[in-house]
């Protein structure tokens, strides 16, 4: 099993799916957490159910600098370092064709899913490089490989996340700082929980264009990323790991 033992580890997104299933498997494998979500009774709710004593759940909205640095210096002042970052904080499309998107939605998408990622790895690394090195994963999504239909404003956000990952794993390789991204399939969250109820046949149409037949569980994507936080991926830096059923195979 991978050990995280007495690693202190930010987790975005942490109230629910895959940010949620993140900070259980993390707390499985002995972290002590900072589990932020815009949503804190949920931030908090999520850090009792998941670390007891060794989680704290706090407010944060990624697109804020204010509050991300505000969530930076908390994990550094509660635990005396910050050993690495899951940052799984983001929204979803509008469903629109491009031309349809607002100039507000288009703002919206971005200022979450590529400013929060730009805000939330800036400020984590600025932490490491004073607490003695660490490792950062940004949860992306297959949509920054590949597009799909009505989606092309949190496409284009989530490769510019993957940009943003590969620049930064380079500036950082030799300072002790790994930073990689995993990249999710089609997955069973509340997010897309919302849209099947709208649309009774999407989950069998989504699940119909991932060769392993189904769709993803949180849990296989949190998975990936706690392999990626750990010692286990020591020489892994720069690295988009799509888990995703072989959809990008196709």
């Amino acid at each position: 099993m991978v050990d995280l033992t007495g690693k202190a580890i930010i987790v975005t997104g942490a109230a629910s799916g895959i940010g949620l299933a993140a900070a259980k498997l993390l707390a499985e494998a002995g972290a002590k957490l900072l589990l932020c979500d815009l949503d804190e009774a949920a931030a908090q709710q999520a850090a009792s159910r998941c670390g007891g004593p060794g989680a704290v759940g706090l407010r944060c909205d990624v697109s804020n600098e204010d509050d991300v640095k505000s969530m930076v210096r908390a994990a550094v002042d509660t635990f005396g370092t910050l050993d690495g970052a899951c940052n799984a904080a983001g929204v979803p499309q509008r469903g629109k064709l491009l031309h349809e998107v607002t100039a507000d939605e288009w703002d919206h998408c971005h200022r979450v899913n590529l400013r929060g990622a730009f805000l939330c790895n800036k400020y984590q690394i600025a932490a490491m490089l004073e607490t003695g090195g660490g490792a950062i994963v940004n949860i992306v999504s297959t949509a920054g490989m590949v597009g799909f239909p009505n989606g092309a404003e949190y496409c284009a956000s989530k490769a510019g996340v993957l940009g943003l990952m590969r620049g930064a794993a380079i500036d950082y390789a030799q300072k002790g700082i790994r930073i990689n991204s995993v990249l999710p399939g089609a997955t069973d969250t509340p997010m897309l929980a919302g849209a099947f109820a709208q649309d009774p046949g999407l989950k069998d149409a989504l699940a119909s264009v991932h060769p392993i037949g189904r769709l993803g569980q949180p849990s296989e994507i949190a998975a990936a990323a706690r392999w990626l936080l750990s010692d286990e991926a020591s020489f892994v830096t720069g690295a988009a790991y799509a888990v995703d059923g072989g959809h990008t195979a196709i």
